[in-house]
């Protein structure tokens, strides 16, 4: 008898090790589809606040207050991608095979420059720089490649965004619909508190996600200033990647210094690097990091504690925590996250002292 539940036990944890791994690949191979839902609901979340205004103040129907969010979230979405258009144009035709050995000749004359000013300021790395052979090693076949490359995907871009149109304007017609799905997963007799909880969850999330667009459209404000003060080509477009970066906390600033470093010496190719590109260059970085002290102090301390209620030290901690844990993406989510696990924490443990303090304000 003991044998036979022994065996019983073993095939029963076999059975449930082979069922976690279906699963587990099942996800896996289907993360695309994830992903589409995932954006769809921020997307849901972001136009929740537009369709309850419609609906509340203006007396709209419901579906045409979701079909006019659509409308307005898709056309925010064209504009964002035509602004990339110019910019896309420009670069295809200056790195293409035409123009190739122009390129060549414009960054062997950027390096010149660069070597010729450090060795008149008496700092010698000419040798080093030509040690590393960084000219020889440009492979010039990779930019045609990576040109074709980006056509190829221009059709699975176009598929997931009309998944994820397609899925966030189902969300926000029925905005209980992953609600409801959720709460077969809730024990019996928690179901009201799962609603509770749920419906805070989405009120402090669309408060995030607006707020982070204001916060981006301050920095793309700031940028577009400062680059267009000293004359850089395409400001709008590398202000809009700049900015976009910081949805990445602490990582995207670092990125978008480097790029609008880059793009800016790039952008005076041909010019004096002691007179033209180093000046300009500074004076853009010093810009940049004004605008990084206006953000860091001013726009996200205000974000966070008017939209999740939290300490903004409590989400600074919350932030390193997931990027040690679980990389960029952790610091990506770990805001949303975090706000979500409180509501449900104060919603089900409201009598837990720890509790209690965390979800003060909520």
């Amino acid at each position: 008898m003991n044998s036979k539940i022994i065996a019983s036990g073993i095939l029963r944890a076999l059975g449930i090790l082979i069922a976690i791994a279906l699963i587990l690949y099942f996800l896996f191979k289907i993360q695309a589809v994830i992903i589409y839902i995932a954006i769809a609901a921020v997307i849901s979340l972001i136009g929740r606040p537009i369709v309850l205004f419609l609906r509340r103040k203006l007396k709209f129907n419901n579906t045409i207050a979701v079909v006019i969010t659509m409308l307005l979230l898709v056309g925010i979405i064209v504009g964002v991608i035509g602004l990339f258009i110019p910019l896309i144009a420009e670069q295809g035709q200056n790195l293409s095979l035409l123009n190739i050995e122009q390129l060549q000749d414009n960054v062997e004359k950027l390096y010149r420059e660069i070597a010729l000013y450090f060795e008149v300021n008496q700092i010698d790395i000419e040798q080093k720089l030509k040690d590393s052979n960084l000219l020889s090693k440009l492979d010039y076949g990779a930019i045609p490649n990576f040109l074709n490359s980006v056509v190829s995907g221009i059709g699975s871009f176009g598929v997931g965004l009309f998944s994820v149109i397609f899925i966030s304007f189902f969300f926000l017609k029925d905005s209980r619909l992953f609600e409801n799905g959720m709460i077969t997963l809730v024990p019996k007799g928690n179901e009201s508190r799962w609603r509770d909880s749920s419906n805070k969850i989405k009120d402090l999330l669309s408060r995030y996600f607006v707020g982070l667009i204001f916060q981006i459209l301050i920095l793309f404000v700031l940028y577009t200033i400062i680059l267009l003060i000293f004359g850089i080509k395409n400001a709008i477009v590398i202000a809009f990647l700049c900015a976009l970066l910081n949805l990445i906390p602490y990582v995207g600033p670092l990125v978008s210094a480097i790029l609008m470093l880059v793009l800016t010496m790039s952008s005076n190719l041909g010019e004096s690097f002691n007179t033209v590109i180093l000046p300009k260059t500074s004076y853009v970085m010093i810009g940049f990091v004004i605008a990084q002290l206006i953000d860091n102090f001013f726009s996200q301390p205000i974000i966070f504690s008017k939209s999740v209620k939290s300490h903004p030290l409590e989400i600074f901690l919350i932030i390193i925590i997931a990027g040690i844990i679980f990389g960029i993406v952790g610091m990506v989510v770990a805001v949303p996250c975090y706000t979500a696990i409180k509501v449900i924490l104060k919603e089900f443990l409201s009598e837990n002292k720890i509790v209690k303090k965390l979800t003060k304000g909520l």
